[in-house]
């Protein structure tokens, strides 16, 4: 029998029957348990297989993946912190750094406060559900796919010749020459980026919209009455009372930008300066072969990203001793 066919029987069959037996073999051990040691175990009891799985496929490979960087290009030698080394000392890791921070800032930057304007807006418009679905069309769309879509937008030929790219076409009708969006060093980052807050700008405005349309209206009202501008509305009551969301949806873009590949590994490959953190991490374990250097390029990202996680989680607490 082929093997596809066993793997998919026991995904479909196999995995659902052995969770039902565990919560039967649990609940039925529960039952046995003297006094309240039952409901205390319970909770835990039910956790304990997802508990169990991010140990095996998350916890153990991030530890693994730690040691593989104290050593060399083969992972049989330990080389101590050459890696590391390597990557604050090395033009092209150093490179890559500083673009993954130029996401950081203006994709973070515009995602969160395009969101946050356009469902600002659309709240006051007639047809909000049409606008709304304009701005979120992009979304399901994959990065791979948004990323081939804006590599035909961005497509140049040269000077005199007819522009299949759909941007250099237009700016050619007003009598201005093509431009290499993807190659010219001034325009790539940031056509990189562009990419990205258009296929994200849609998720934060839904959740920050659901946001807004939680907060009474008449907090609002009551600020107009007394004689607050609409400007002012927005900046002393409407956005104060949208930070926990904001933060939420910050947090989820700071995350996404450390991590961004799809759209620069498509559209460059990382050329033309336009490598970031994940596509050089990549480029040292397929091109370069060294699985040292890949693994501290990847602790690097890990070590970035903690402290927002840590941060996001010290809010929700603080949050939650409001309520």
């Amino acid at each position: 029998m082929d093997d596809r066919i066993i793997t998919a029987a026991i995904a479909v069959v196999g995995v659902p029957l052995f969770l039902i037996s565990y919560i039967i073999l649990i609940e039925r051990l529960v039952e046995r348990l003297p006094g309240r040691m039952g409901s205390r175990l319970r909770p835990y009891l039910w956790v304990a297989p997802a508990l169990a799985l991010a140990f095996i496929f998350m916890v153990l490979p991030t530890l693994n993946t730690l040691v593989i960087s104290f050593q060399n290009r083969d992972g049989n030698k330990f080389v101590g912190l050459n890696n590391y080394a390597y990557f604050f000392s090395n033009p092209d890791t150093l490179g890559a750094l500083k673009n993954s921070v130029f996401w950081l800032i203006f994709y973070t930057g515009f995602v969160v406060i395009g969101g946050l304007v356009i469902a600002v807006l659309v709240d006051r418009v007639k047809y909000e559900a049409i606008a709304k679905t304009a701005v979120f069309l992009p979304l399901p769309i994959s990065a791979v796919a948004a990323s081939i879509i804006w590599k035909f937008m961005y497509e140049y030929d040269p000077p005199g010749t007819n522009q299949t790219g759909t941007l250099n076409a237009a700016i050619g009708t007003f009598g201005f020459d093509p431009v290499a969006w993807l190659v010219n060093s001034t325009t790539n980052n940031a056509a990189l980026i562009f990419v990205g807050i258009w296929t994200a700008t849609g998720f934060a405005m839904v959740i920050i919209s659901s946001s807004l349309k939680a907060i009474n209206p008449e907090l609002m009202e009551a600020a107009r009455v007394d004689g607050a501008n609409e400007w002012q509305v927005f900046r002393m009551v409407t956005t104060p009372l949208l930070y926990p969301t904001l933060t939420v949806v910050g947090t989820t873009m700071v995350i996404q930008a450390l991590k961004t590949f799809d759209i620069v590994w498509v559209l460059t490959t990382g050329a033309y300066d336009t490598d970031v953190i994940a596509t050089q991490m990549f480029s040292q374990l397929a091109s370069a072969g060294h699985l040292g250097r890949a693994a501290a390029v990847g602790v690097v990202l890990l070590v970035a990203i903690i402290p927002i996680l840590v941060l996001n989680v010290q809010r929700f607490r603080q949050q939650e001793e409001i309520r």
